[in-house]
């Protein structure tokens, strides 16, 4: 029993504690904050080497047998995903320092962003359907701390938009898990899977199948449930919207794939259709919504939508190849739109405004930081040699031997108009002459620039090292839809039935 699987909670919920106690000796709170920030990120790369090198991990709360306790399980995808945001939070915590202002003074700022890493983590690492929904609650709260910190009007607004979409989508997940339960008797998701396959009531299966949809769509902003999206994420502070951007939406995207490839395989190949043709609606109205805004951090969260329909596509081919297509998507857009957020956040910090009315002649005044964002261009606009390309490309391909033209022809026309809509900003910030004298302006800091930079430079790596990436998403992509090993990893080589049978003799 991997019982360490406890470890990427316990840690960020006594460093977050710890900082609060010491929140008038800042030097140590922060300490205890980075501190648990790193070791999340080398406890996460090394549960993925463990899980690519020797298969699934699991582990039972309090010693009680699958599945009737609260199992943890972690395979390629929840080791992945357990991993990116490791670094997207240690970008994040380290972005926050080398920034001005109140809010990253606050004593909470930095123990919030470890709640929100500790459901992250709960996320992507619980085998429980309800404990599902507890994590996503923990997210909620942190998020919605985060997103009001500071207490302006706009950050009010934006953050009662936020909070109550997601409550209507956590209801659903509620009801949906109410329901299941019901019908199944279990909310262990191996054991799920395997009752849930046998089972008859193809009506109610694809009612809940339903409401998870609703639930966890919501969530990953998919249309038409993604208004709440571009209204919230640039009101607080440039750091926190580039880990929402990296993080929150992908949780969504994450449940999704985790619960309609283990509990709802059957009710996914019913659904693909609609899936696909909501996938493909989210990238259309995300990129035209992008292509009408002028400030920098509206056009980036108009992207977020966009890019999660190619995330929402590869559940639809409701295949492997799909899932695993896209996942490396998935990881690619978590770095690269935290990357876009970073930068973009230390332009409007030196120039005082997101305005591209108001900028210009960033390329001249700061060549480092127009460099990177050029890159982070090519790469959400899926152009080699960066990430996006490898990313795009999978979907694509799965996408064609599926017999899906429709969805593809309509991802590689967005492709194009995603690198015309970031071109925009481009010209505006970078390119064009500034109508002020620019040389007033204070030179972008080292600690703004790093974070995204080095992003950027990992999502080269990963264009440059596709073969060993695109692999891992391919053992992703089949454990995904693996139910059987699911169920024999978490309860034993009979499954969850059998030890059940076993239990109760």
């Amino acid at each position: 029993m991997a019982n360490h699987l406890f470890l990427p909670f316990i840690v960020p919920i006594f460093g977050a504690a710890l900082a609060v106690l010491l929140g008038q000796r800042r030097p140590l709170a922060r300490a205890a904050v980075l501190a648990s920030v790193l070791f999340n990120v080398g406890y996460g790369g090394w549960l993925l080497w463990l899980v690519i090198s020797g298969g699934r991990l699991v582990a039972q709360a309090s010693g009680w047998p699958a599945p009737f306790g609260i199992s943890l399980v972690a395979d390629a995808l929840g080791a992945t995903m357990l991993l990116v945001a490791a670094l997207l939070m240690l970008g994040t915590l380290l972005y926050g320092r080398a920034s001005t202002g109140p809010i990253y003074d606050s004593p909470f700022y930095e123990p919030l962003l470890l709640l929100l890493l500790l459901g992250v983590s709960g996320a992507f690492l619980t085998g429980d359907l309800f404990n599902l929904y507890v994590w996503f609650e923990v997210l909620l709260m942190a998020s919605f701390g985060l997103i009001t910190l500071g207490g302006t009007r706009a950050q009010l607004v934006g953050g009662l938009k936020y909070v109550v979409l997601n409550l209507f989508g956590s209801t659903a997940f509620l009801i949906g898990c109410g329901l299941i339960y019901g019908l199944a008797g279990t909310l262990n998701m191996a054991h799920l899977g395997e009752r849930m396959a046998a089972l008859r009531q193809p009506g109610l299966s694809t009612a809940i199948a339903g409401l998870f949809l609703f639930a966890f769509g919501s969530k990953a902003a998919i249309a038409p449930l993604f208004f709440w999206l571009p209204d919230s994420y640039h009101t607080p502070p440039p750091a926190v919207t580039a880990i929402f951007s990296g993080l929150m939406t992908k949780v969504g995207v994450y449940a999704l794939y985790r619960v309609f490839g283990i509990v709802l395989p059957g009710e996914l190949a019913l659904i693909a259709p609609l899936i696909l043709a909501l996938a493909g609606v989210t990238m259309v109205v995300g990129v035209i919504g992008a292509m009408a805004q002028m400030n920098i951090r509206r056009i980036l969260s108009f992207h977020i939508v966009s890019q999660i329909g190619y995330s929402i596509m590869g559940l639809g081919l409701a295949s492997a190849a799909g899932l695993a297509a896209g996942l490396l998507f998935t990881t690619h857009v978590m770095i690269v739109k935290a990357a876009l957020f970073f930068l973009g956040g230390a332009v409007e910090q030196v120039a005082g405004t997101g305005d591209l009315k108001k900028l210009g002649g960033m390329a001249r005044r700061e060549p480092a930081l127009a460099t990177f964002w050029f890159l982070g261009i090519l790469s959400l606009a899926g152009i080699p040699p960066m990430s996006g390309f490898f990313g795009k490309l999978a979907l694509l391909q799965a996408g064609v031997a599926q017999g899906q033209l429709l969805i593809t022809g309509v991802a590689a026309g967005v492709s194009l108009l995603t690198f015309f809509s970031m071109l925009k900003i481009w010209n505006e910030v970078f390119w064009k002459k500034s109508y002020e004298d620019m040389s007033k302006l204070p030179r972008v800091p080292l600690g703004l620039l790093l974070p995204g930079a080095l992003l950027v430079l990992l999502s080269l790596a990963i264009g440059v090292g596709a073969g060993p990436i695109s692999a891992l998403s391919a053992q992703a992509g089949a454990q995904a839809l693996d139910l059987s090993g699911y169920a024999q990893a978490v309860c034993g080589a009979g499954g969850c039935e059998a030890a059940v049978s076993d239990l109760m003799k």
